[in-house]
């Protein structure tokens, strides 16, 4: 008798701003990681090189209040100013077709997911020191002296809550592949773990 197949997965990884999120994820879509990210809704402006649907799903405050009426966030928070939300249909449909789902959230975001959908694997990316974010951020440029200082004051109550994360991903500088390896080696093993309860949106 065939073996049944393993449930999809709702990954989420998350990690202090500027720990490099958004280039781990694009560089496990390059190297073909077969999860299928989610793309979170954001009232904030675009950058320049951004795209609507690719990095966030831009809108209005209008637009945002509606899908908040309707209970379409996973979850939602209000992060240096501006809102953001992850769209449950597009966790359902991907889960639906049998395929693993990978969210990039802030930590306060994943805690949220964490509590609505215990069965979410919490993968925590982490810089190699808070002096090493510090200069990341300051590397940016894309916020105020002001901005940047609250940034990292909340870096570092962010890496108080690495305990509560199913795994911890160190992203040094010069090894973002060696960060994307272990992350799908993680996805991996804990798709093969028996007795893993299905996701339950």
């Amino acid at each position: 008798m065939k073996a049944a197949e393993p449930s999809p997965l709702l990954v989420v990884l998350s990690g202090p701003s500027g720990v490099g999120k958004d280039v781990a994820l694009k560089r496990m879509m390059e190297v073909g990681c077969p999860l299928t990210p989610v793309v979170t809704a954001t009232t904030r402006l675009q950058r320049p090189g951004e795209l609507h649907g690719r990095e966030y799903l831009f809108l209005s405050p209008q637009e945002f209040d509606r899908l908040l009426a309707a209970e379409e966030f996973l979850e939602h928070a209000t992060v240096y100013g501006h809102r953001y939300g992850v769209p449950k249909q597009q966790v359902r449909e991907a889960l639906a077709r049998g395929q693993d789902v990978l969210i990039k959230t802030d930590v306060q975001g994943a805690a949220a997911i964490r509590a609505l959908v215990p069965q979410a694997l919490l993968i925590f990316l982490a810089p190699p020191s808070l002096e090493e974010l510090a200069t990341r951020l300051r590397q940016r440029k894309t916020e105020a002296p002001a901005d940047l200082e609250r940034r990292l004051r909340t870096a570092a109550q962010e890496m108080e809550q690495q305990r509560l994360f199913d795994h911890v991903v160190v992203n040094h500088n010069g090894r973002l592949d060696e960060a994307v390896e272990r992350i799908e080696a993680i996805v991996e093993v804990e798709k093969q773990r028996a007795g893993r309860p299905p996701v339950r949106l």
